[in-house]
């Protein structure tokens, strides 16, 4: 596996750590080590990034340790992985910062689902493109929601997919929308994607959810 070139762009270091510790905590320490060398990235061994915020972060990296996990575990097993790095990181992260600690009081959750739903969405894009390289926006459709990454830390120097990658962020959105919405599940789907030559990564979210 060939590493990708650093992309000087970069992610908050207390994301990375956190998507690290979720991996640990899933297929153990030795696990993720094979999977930081497999990566290169032996120097993330029992050396992760500090808990801060600060841009450190290359998104290279991160799509590195993606791209291991598919590589090690086979396309399923490493999309399972990915995803569930990408719930924690919104649980340990997201969910009480910044504009997001709102979505816990009483105001927001007497709100119509779809209200909840699009103040959730833009606080998540307008979190991340405020502390991270990571530019997002959200567009609104008649019976869906599309979250756009326009610079991607999951798929970061990928050019020949033939479907899209980016489960990190599936997972990312999967759980926000679960707390948003006090429980419930939805539909989210990468319909575009720049590791596939797409200008951008595009998840369609249903209003509609499944359970």
């Amino acid at each position: 596996m060939e590493p990708i070139p650093k992309s000087g762009l970069h992610y908050p270091n207390r994301f990375a750590r956190i998507t690290l510790e979720a991996l640990e905590e899933v297929m153990g320490k030795n696990g993720l080590n094979a999977i930081l060398n497999l990566a290169h990235l032996p120097n993330l061994i029992d050396n992760y990034p500090p808990a801060n915020l600060e841009k450190q972060f290359d998104f290279s990296d991160y799509t590195m340790t993606s791209l291991a996990l598919e590589e090690m575990y086979g396309p399923r097993g490493g999309r399972g992985l990915a995803k569930r790095a990408g719930r924690a990181t919104f649980s340990d992260a997201l969910r009480n910062f910044g504009a997001m600690a709102g979505a816990g009081d009483l105001a927001f959750k007497v709100l119509p689902l779809g209200a909840k739903l699009k103040i959730g969405l833009n606080a998540m894009a307008q979190i991340f493109s405020q502390i991270s390289d990571q530019k997002s926006t959200v567009e609104e459709y008649d019976t869906e929601f599309h979250y756009v990454i326009h610079a991607c830390p999951v798929c970061q120097g990928r050019h020949s997919e033939d479907k899209p990658v980016c489960y990190i962020a599936a997972g990312l959105l999967e759980e926000g929308l679960k707390w948003l919405s006090g429980g419930r599940e939805f539909d989210v789907k990468e319909t575009e994607c720049k590791a596939c030559g797409a200008e951008v990564c595009r998840f369609v979210i249903q209003k509609e959810p499944i359970s």
